[in-house]
């Protein structure tokens, strides 16, 4: 069973990473845009910085760096100072750019394909599978690096 598991994994992750779903940027920058755009939508005050983003990409903070560097160049992200804390610098979308908004409704689109031709059903079942695998292989993470 683990051979299968480690083989249906491993086709998933080839599909999306070699055929990407948000082909005009980087993976990283992609996901980035992502969790800022969920913060977005949940209409929550909280703003997020490099440090959080780390936390939820499990990227190295230089990596983290370079990858914002490069967004805010491409002007896809702002970053702004908190008044509070000279110290934390705030980021989000940039509300002008369009590349990730395209490329998100590409994503839908796709995924709105997918669940059709799966069924509600079935597309339920993949939606509790995904987190359930998810969320067990966060916590055996967390465990073997703690």
């Amino acid at each position: 069973m683990n051979e299968e598991l480690l083989e249906a994994w491993l086709r998933l992750s080839t599909i999306l990473c070699n055929d990407r779903i948000v082909s005009e940027m980087p993976y990283n920058e992609a996901l980035i845009c992502n969790i800022l755009y969920r913060q977005e939508m949940q209409k929550e005050d909280k703003k997020l910085t490099a440090t959080d983003l780390c936390k939820q990409t499990k990227m190295l903070k230089s990596q983290m760096n370079r990858t914002l560097q490069c967004m805010e160049e491409k002007k896809i992200i702002t970053r702004q100072r908190s008044d509070l804390d000279k110290r934390q610098v705030f980021i989000s979308l940039n509300p002008e750019a369009e590349s990730f908004q395209v490329q998100h409704r590409k994503s839908l689109q796709l995924i709105d394909t997918l669940a059709k031709k799966a069924g509600p059903g079935k597309s339920k079942e993949a939606v509790k599978l995904f987190t359930f695998i998810a969320d067990m292989a966060e916590e055996i993470m967390e465990e073997n690096n703690g």
